[in-house]
């Protein structure tokens, strides 16, 4: 595409100071970067990619004020990780993150392990523990 037609519809990041960088052609034939500020099909594919991230964090959110999981699945979910990932981050076996994604399990895991999630997950461990207090 040509330089001035890089689309430049709204999105979410139309009023930021980052704008998406993309190729196009001068008017010497040459590719050049521009910068745009969105594209309609592509702003609604990430609303949508966001709408369901926030469905699955609120739906995890519950299931740990329910009893259902512990807060690391909640976190899990809020910082746009899997199993693996948070696995290889925490740097403990799956089948152990697995486990202790159980509300009795997680309630006696020792300190040491705690501070391995809140490392990665950037919160305190009270904060870990108790995700009803604001979070």
């Amino acid at each position: 595409m040509k330089k001035k037609e890089v689309p430049q519809d709204d999105s979410s990041i139309k009023d930021s100071k980052f704008k998406e960088l993309c190729y196009a052609v001068d008017e010497d034939g040459n590719y050049v970067t521009a910068k745009s500020t969105g594209w309609s099909p592509k702003t609604i594919a990430l609303d949508n990619a966001l709408e369901d991230i926030n469905e699955r964090v609120a739906n995890a959110k519950q299931r740990v004020l329910n009893n259902e999981t512990s807060p690391i699945e909640y976190y899990m979910e809020l910082h746009k990780m899997d199993l693996p990932i948070l696995s290889s981050y925490v740097g403990i076996w799956q089948w152990r993150v697995k486990r202790h994604l159980k509300p009795k399990v997680f309630q006696k895991l020792p300190e040491k392990i705690l501070k391995k999630y809140a490392s990665v997950f950037e919160i305190s461990i009270e904060e870990l523990k108790n995700i009803s207090n604001g979070n």
